[in-house]
């Protein structure tokens, strides 16, 4: 059993994390250049160290979850969702159940609430968030952005949103009381059901293969019908109808 081998068992019996189901070539240069960084010799040393160490546990958490993320990132689909996606949902229910799947720092959480109270009250508004980096639950539960997070926002929507602190954006309390956030890890943990749409964006390029199949057909049960997944720029299905899906409009799959 290679040392990386030895290390994937370690860190699914540590965490219940499983590696393997990360395409291996991106995990291991990322986590490579982390372990020498910290000055360790290879992945055993780097194994025993992180079962005693709860700060690199912490960071190698962070480094193996990829939290890259913008508001409104490729703005030209949250208009498809604001103008056509959203307003098809909410003709057959008025309260939409919504789940933002592996959302890194918050950005996209509260983005869909942002493009909602475009249609409805903040008061009707309810999105389920969850990410497997509890470091990144904290920080968005906080809430502040740096500028450059909020490029695609438009101005109307930042003005209404935001609280401006020097050089950073606090989200208002209003727009964060619409967001609950939780931990969940898309490979291991069970997925409720019924949702009407699913945001899953910029992180399914990081499984393999097998990963991927079994993560969308979950996804698929989680979904009531006609419900939709929004998926990322990288991301199109190519299959949809293995999991049920047919294509609503460009990275957007419904339910059948």
């Amino acid at each position: 059993m290679s040392d990386y081998e030895q290390f994937i068992e370690g860190i699914k019996r540590k965490t219940g994390i499983d590696l393997a189901l990360y395409k291996e070539a991106q995990m291991k240069r990322r986590l490579t250049s982390l372990y020498e960084k910290k000055g360790y010799r290879n992945f055993v040393d780097f194994l025993k160290a992180l079962e005693q160490d709860r700060d690199l546990m912490n960071e190698f958490l962070d480094r193996m979850t990829i939290n890259v993320s913008e508001f409104y990132r490729n703005g030209k689909r949250w208009e498809v969702l604001q103008e056509k996606i959203f307003p098809k949902l909410l003709q057959s229910n008025k309260r939409l159940k919504i789940w933002s799947a592996a959302c890194s720092t918050g950005e996209e959480p509260y983005s869909l609430v942002m493009v909602l109270s475009q249609l409805m009250p903040l008061s009707q508004i309810q999105i389920i968030a969850t990410d497997l980096d509890e470091n990144v639950i904290q920080k968005a539960k906080l809430g502040v952005y740096p500028e450059r997070s909020l490029a695609e926002v438009p101005s109307d929507i930042k003005a209404k949103c935001f609280e401006q602190e020097g050089s950073f954006y606090r989200v208002k309390d209003e727009i964060k009381r619409c967001v609950t956030f939780k931990k969940h890890n898309l490979l291991n943990d069970n997925y409720d059901s019924n949702y009407d749409l699913i945001v899953c964006r910029n992180v399914m390029i990081y499984f393999t293969e097998e990963a991927k199949d079994q993560i969308y057909t979950n996804f698929s049960k989680a979904l009531r019908k006609d419900g939709v997944l929004f998926v990322g720029s990288t991301e199109q299905i190519f299959n949809p109808s293995r999991y049920e899906f047919e294509v609503e409009d460009t990275f957007f799959y419904r339910r059948t």
